[in-house]
């Protein structure tokens, strides 16, 4: 596996001034190896570039003019396996974030967006522990 990319470390550093340090990196025994997954909270963030997943943004709609009949499908492809990983995912209990390389460019915005979707996760429902059973 080679190294991380520059939005996967704009995101790993606001985590940690954030205070999130207990994620794990590219988890292979978590569907989709997330970028960064919680593992006892089952939360997964995933950081896509915009070209490479065909982002709704300026980068990820510009298409380069040579290899079209190359680059179309696969772009087409990635976007589908993304779909499927994020259903996979939340269909075993897990909560997910797609950050886009665009939104890491804005350090102070970012934060915000971690900030409010980990805090979803530690604030929504989860079934209680029966303190008769045990269970």
């Amino acid at each position: 596996m080679g190294g991380a990319t520059a939005p996967e470390i704009r995101v790993r550093r606001a985590l940690r001034l954030l205070g999130h340090t207990g994620y794990r990196l590219h988890r292979r025994d978590v569907p989709g190896t997330p970028d960064i997954a919680f593992i006892g909270r089952q939360v997964a963030i995933m950081v896509n570039g915009c070209f490479w997943h065909g982002h709704d943004c300026n980068v990820g709609r510009r298409r380069p003019k040579t290899n079209s009949y190359y680059w179309a499908p696969k772009i087409a492809r990635t976007q589908q396996r993304d779909r499927e990983v994020v259903s996979t995912l939340r269909s075993i209990g897990w909560r997910v974030l797609v950050i886009w390389e665009c939104e890491t460019r804005d350090s102070s915005a970012l934060e915000q967006q971690l900030e409010t979707f980990l805090e979803s996760c530690v604030y929504e429902a989860r079934p209680q522990k029966n303190e008769n059973t045990g269970c």
